[in-house]
């Protein structure tokens, strides 16, 4: 079975996990810290459940790397790349962003991104060479080419508190330098918004492959770029990520470095 069967496969559970999580808000049962900020919810436990059983039962050699259950490699030329909640500390609170995040490799090479927000009925998704869409209309990064106009968004990692690179000074020198700087909470969704326009620039330290996979191929083929923060080229396995509308991507380097 090709790439087209699992992109199929892909929207429908990532619609079918977010209606669930949907129903879900405000119900958390549980909750679990992995680190000093850094919380699971059951809800993100079951959510991951629904997915992975759904892979398991469609595509039993696929590969699966999700944020909860880790690695579970198969002999299969596919990996699924998963965040069951993006946003979980944001779901917790009840505060209305947060997303399911899917992605689907092969040989390290992400062939289809999706994205659902359930609280916006807002379905992204890419697959490889066809362009990105939000609920089937096709989206395009914005044409923003000062970023003294640029509207952007970051985040910061659950290390914050310990690291010695926080963030903290490059979101003081953009908030010095754009229009507005937003951080909201999830970086899937942050670089979902910046593949259909709402952001002009994302940047964000200290990310994991379920945080990124996704939104990295829906930017790519909205025409957005993505790099490390000095230019370089970026992996959904670096830890660093700029992305942006092309058009102000060098002077974003140019703060971050």
């Amino acid at each position: 079975m090709n790439i087209e069967v699992r992109k199929k496969a892909a929207l429908q559970v990532a619609r079918e996990t977010g209606i669930f999580i949907k129903r879900n808000l405000g119900k958390v049962g549980r909750v679990d810290y992995k680190g000093e900020i850094n919380l699971v919810t059951d809800i993100d436990r079951k959510a991951e459940s629904v997915i992975i059983n759904k892979i398991r039962k469609n595509f039993p050699k696929d590969s699966i790397l999700s944020e909860e259950a880790g690695r579970k490699s198969r002999e299969g030329d596919f990996l699924w790349v998963i965040d069951p909640i993006d946003g979980t500390t944001n779901f917790y609170r009840s505060f209305p962003f947060f997303c399911v995040s899917i992605a689907i490799a092969r040989n390290d090479d992400i062939l289809c991104g999706v994205i659902y927000d359930p609280m916006r009925d807002e379905l992204f998704f890419a697959q490889k060479g066809k362009g990105a869409f939000l609920n089937r209309k096709r989206i395009e990064v914005s044409r923003t080419k000062r970023l003294s106009s640029g509207f952007l968004a970051t985040g910061f990692s659950y290390g914050v508190r310990k690291s010695r690179n926080t963030n903290v000074n490059n979101f003081s020198r953009f908030l010095k330098r754009s229009l507005a700087v937003r951080r909201a909470g999830s970086a899937a969704l942050d670089l979902a918004y910046v593949a259909c326009g709402r952001f002009d620039g994302f940047w964000e330290l200290d990310l994991h492959p379920w945080d990124v996979a996704a939104g990295y191929l829906i930017v790519r083929e909205a025409g957005g770029r993505i790099t490390r923060f000095d230019g370089s080229k970026y992996s959904y396995l670096d830890k660093d990520l700029l992305a942006s509308n092309g058009l102000i991507h060098n002077q974003m380097i140019s703060i971050l470095t």
